[in-house]
Order: C-alpha cells, then structure tokens, then sequence
C-alpha cells in the first residue's frame, strides 16, 4: 500500500470513529432527557415506589430506564397525547402489565411456584394491541410438552382484588418489575421487535410510568416471549 492510499485510510477511520463518538453522544443525550422525569418526593411518600423499582432494576443490570410523572386524567388521553407525555417515538411502545389467571388449572395448582404451569402470569401487551388468550394458552400447552391437557388451560382477566393482592399495584398502576409475588412474566413478541428497542409501562403508582431498554429487560428477567396478540 502507498503512502497516499495508508494516508487515505487513516483519515478514514477517523472519520468513522468520529461518527461513531457523535451517535454515542446523541443516545446518551436522549436517554439523559429521559431521566429527568421524577417529580421530587412529596409529603405523602411518593418517590419511595421510583426509588424502590429504580434499586432493583439496576441491581438486575438494566442501566437505561426512566421514570415520568403524568397528570390524574392521562388515562382519559387518547394514546398519541400520552405518547407525548412519555416523549415516547411512538404509541407502539406505550404498554401494560396484565395479570392473568388460569381458570382451569388443576386443583393442585393453586400459585406461582410452576413458571411453566403457573395459576398465574403477568402480561405485557401494547395498548394498540388486540390481546389473543388463545395464542397463550397455545403457548402454555407447548411449554409443558404437551403433558397437561389443553382443557386446563383457560387464560382469563384476574379480578382487580386478586392483582392488587398480588402484585401490590392499584389498578393503573400495575407493573410487572417488584411485584410483590413472583409471578411468571409473558411479553409479547411485538414488543420486543420494536425498532426503538424501549417500551413505557406503569410505574408502581397511577400517576407514574416506566420506561426501559427492552433488550436489557429481556436480560434482567427472562420473560417469556409469545405471540399474544
């Protein structure tokens, strides 16, 4: 190689690292704006749910993730207003956790001890999404290799009662990350093809949401990933 063409090539490289060194910067920038979503801590204890969740997500390894406070109606919003809230690229990352219990499971199956034959799971599923039981019960049946007949499973909406007892979160604020029981996590498969690679759902309190790197997610806590909807 000439001195010219050796000359040619190290500017080169530089040049590509240089705009390796920029996109770094330009993610590291974004998901800086994302953090800064707390409210501070009020008289009434909020703030300990963010700090709690925030501990054990980065315990488990997820370092990208963030907390954003929205107003009491933002449920009455229509996805794209609450899109803009969470300052999300899309109303396909916005999210739910939904605990769901089977209603035929055998008589011995009574808690979450089984991950495969659980008499209950939490699912993640887009708001967008239409969510398809059957797909789930499909799933389960293959999971335990076909060994537990079809019929016992019958994937159904828990009572809110019964998810609040489980999970420790109201309604709307359900989240699948420091439940108070340990109940098998199902993700659906769209979700974690996002091309953004990040998805918000509740927070632990009504008024709070979590968003994280779906990647990271999948690392830390080993969902299971279904065709749900």
């Amino acid at each position: 190689m000439g001195a010219a063409a050796a000359d040619l090539e190290a500017r080169q490289l530089r040049i590509l690292a240089r705009v390796a060194d920029l996109e770094l910067a330009a993610q590291q920038r974004r998901l800086g704006a994302l953090s800064i979503a707390a409210a501070p801590p009020s008289e009434d204890g909020a703030g300990a749910t963010e700090a709690r969740l925030s501990a054990l997500l980065a315990a488990r390894g997820v370092r990208d993730f963030a907390f954003r406070r929205v107003p009491a109606d933002y449920y009455d919003r229509p996805l794209e207003e609450r899109r803009g809230l969470l300052r999300a690229d899309s109303v396909a990352q916005l999210c739910k956790s939904i605990v769901m219990v089977n209603t035929q499971a055998a008589a011995d199956v009574v808690d979450c001890s089984n991950p495969k034959n659980s008499k209950y799971y939490v699912v993640v599923v887009q708001y967008m999404a239409r969510l398809n039981a059957e797909n789930i019960k499909n799933f389960l049946y293959e999971l335990n290799e076909k060994q537990i007949p079809k019929k016992r499973f019958n994937m159904r909406l828990a009572p809110e009662e019964e998810s609040h007892k489980l999970t420790g979160f109201v309604h709307n604020a359900v989240t699948c990350i420091g439940m108070e029981t340990d109940i098998p996590v199902i993700i659906d498969e769209a979700i974690t093809k996002l091309d953004e690679d990040f998805f918000w759902l509740g927070g632990g309190e009504v008024d709070l949401k979590l968003g994280m790197r779906t990647s990271q997610f999948l690392s830390a806590f080993s969902p299971f990933v279904v065709k749900c909807s």
